[in-house]
This record gives C-alpha cells, sequence and structure tokens, in this order.
C-alpha cells in the first residue's frame, strides 16, 4: 500500500468543504452556549429574588426560561452530534481514499444524518428566539400599559 502525496493532497482537498462546515458547526455551538449562559443568568436572577418575595410574574419567567434552556439544549445537543458526524465523514474520506475501502453510502449517510442534525438544531434554535422575542414584547406592552 504505497499512498503518494498526490493521493493525500486530493484527499484533503475532498475534506476541505467538510472542515469549513465544521468551523461553521463550532460557531453555532458558541452561539448556542452563549445564549444558554444568558438563560442560567437571568434564571439564578430570579430564583434569588424569588425567595425574597414570592411573585408569580418570577414564576412565570421562570418557567419560559426553563422552557427556553431546554430548547437550547436540544440545539446543542444536535448541534454536538452534527459536528461527530461531520468529523467522521472526514476520517472515512481519509480512510476510505488510503484504503480504497468502499464507504461511499457510509460517506452519504452520515453526512445527511448531520444535515438532519443542523436543520432540526437551526429549528430549535428558531423556536427559542420566537419565544424570547414574544415574551419581550409583552413584557415591554405590559410595562407600557403600566404607565399609560
Amino acid at each position: 500500500m504505497n499512498i503518494q502525496i498526490a493521493d493525500i493532497g486530493h484527499v484533503i482537498q475532498l475534506a476541505i468543504a467538510p472542515v469549513f462546515l465544521l468551523t461553521g458547526v463550532a460557531t453555532k455551538l458558541t452561539v448556542l452556549t452563549n445564549r444558554l449562559a444568558r438563560i442560567i443568568d437571568r434564571s439564578r436572577v430570579l430564583e434569588d429574588r424569588l425567595e425574597i418575595a414570592a411573585e408569580a410574574k418570577y414564576v412565570t419567567e421562570l418557567d419560559i426560561l426553563y422552557g427556553r434552556a431546554h430548547l437550547i439544549n436540544a440545539a446543542i445537543t444536535l448541534s454536538t452530534g452534527c459536528g461527530l458526524l461531520i468529523c467522521l465523514v472526514i476520517a472515512m474520506l481519509f480512510l476510505g481514499d488510503t484504503t480504497s475501502l468502499p464507504l461511499d453510502r457510509y460517506i452519504a449517510g452520515c453526512f445527511v444524518l448531520a444535515m438532519v442534525g443542523l436543520i432540526g438544531s437551526f429549528c430549535f434554535l428558531l423556536r427559542e428566539i420566537f419565544i424570547a422575542s414574544k415574551h419581550m414584547r409583552l413584557a415591554h406592552n405590559a410595562r407600557r400599559a403600566l404607565h399609560s
């Protein structure tokens, strides 16, 4: 089994697109973890306020935050799975080319599963954004009505 430099160069060229995709997924994971951190920070503030004064508005907002955190966790899980599958695609590209194993179907299957995970992750993120925006609008309208 003699692997030529040109063969390795060809495999690297094939792996470039999944590597860029992996970079995008990593950036998305950063966004998701930052959103989760903000949700956790806000929930800690509300939990402290709830200990001081048991008000229904704190409980309601905490329920919303817990729902949002659940959606972000699902998005993180799907994005992480997507990243792992992309890594597997890259590894199989190298393995298939260097060993002449017929991994085409496995590569295609992993790539499709990675895209399904990425799409699902975006759906959960979008749902969380809609909930956050709706809550912000409702809070703004309530404050406005209070001052009118």
